[in-house]
């Protein structure tokens, strides 16, 4: 992790706020509109402006065209950052939404960084046009089986831009800055906790679930046996990867919805978890 990075969006953020305290995402949706959108932007990655040629001072794709937009209401303890190609386009390239906790910690509740130009599985939806929730209200079976065989996980309606790395430091500068030592977030699916762990997450709860489940993919244990080849999501070997684990669960092989994990990352101590030894994406 650069700490460097760090330490310079902490600088950046207390320049434009100045000293007065601002813990929390209500305190700092209080400030100036403009103020507010030069705050948040800070949490954009520089790649994403550079990539798509977007304008870090006014948001403006080379056309013109304002494609930044900041959600942040001054009553409220959340604040939202999405970021398009072109102001039509369905999906965001970039998609962050954090919150206040009610133990006054700062969370990410929701993550997205797409490939726009990348082909679309329409996941999110089902035949009659219904948002799926991303499965957890109804499903798609057929585009999440053509997602599943390009290299998707769960959730994903395009391929990612792998920009994790270049986000965490900026997120963790802002709550250090915010005078918070450490960032919460909750993993919406398994490989997200298990991308979480290799960047230095550890477990606030599910750590003793993540163990289980690792143990009963194991050769002779329940869920590797529940690897029947019963739906294409539960294939045998799909034990053997992040992405196939992920699938199964996201099938419901648990016998339960995926829930009860929740993690966080110390801005200067990274935890050395690991639930899924040697794996493989």
């Amino acid at each position: 992790m650069p700490l460097e990075r760090v330490r310079q969006i902490d600088e950046e953020l207390l320049a434009l706020v100045g000293s007065a305290p601002h813990h929390s995402i209500h305190a700092l949706n209080q400030l100036d509109p403009e103020v507010k959108e030069r705050v948040y932007s800070l949490l954009i990655p520089d790649r994403i402006f550079e990539m798509f040629s977007i304008d870090r001072l006014d948001f403006r794709n080379p056309q013109g065209e304002r494609v930044v937009k900041f959600i942040a209401p001054r009553q409220a303890g959340f604040a939202i950052i999405e970021v398009r190609e072109n102001p039509e386009d369905r999906d965001c390239i970039f998609f962050l939404e954090v919150a206040d906790t009610a133990f006054f910690k700062v969370e990410i509740t929701f993550l997205i960084i797409n490939d726009p130009r990348s082909p679309r599985f329409n996941t999110d939806i089902d035949d009659a046009g219904r948002r799926t929730k991303f499965g957890t209200a109804r499903r798609n079976i057929s585009e999440e089986i053509k997602a599943m065989q390009a290299g998707l996980a769960p959730g994903q309606v395009r391929r990612g831009l792998r920009m994790l790395k270049d986000f965490l430091p900026l997120a963790l500068g802002f709550v250090s800055a915010m005078g918070h030592d450490m960032l919460v977030a909750e993993p919406l699916a398994y490989h997200d906790a298990i991308i979480f762990e290799h960047y230095g997450f550890n477990y606030i709860r599910g750590r003793k679930k993540m163990e289980e489940i690792h143990r009963e993919f194991q050769p002779g244990g329940e869920l590797y046996r529940r690897l029947d080849g019963s739906t294409p999501f539960r294939m045998p070997g799909a034990e053997k990867t992040v992405r196939g684990r992920s699938w199964a669960i996201h099938d419901g092989i648990l016998g339960e919805a995926w829930k009860d994990v929740e993690m966080y990352r110390n801005v200067d101590r990274p935890a050395n978890i690991c639930t899924f030894p040697g794996w493989v994406y």
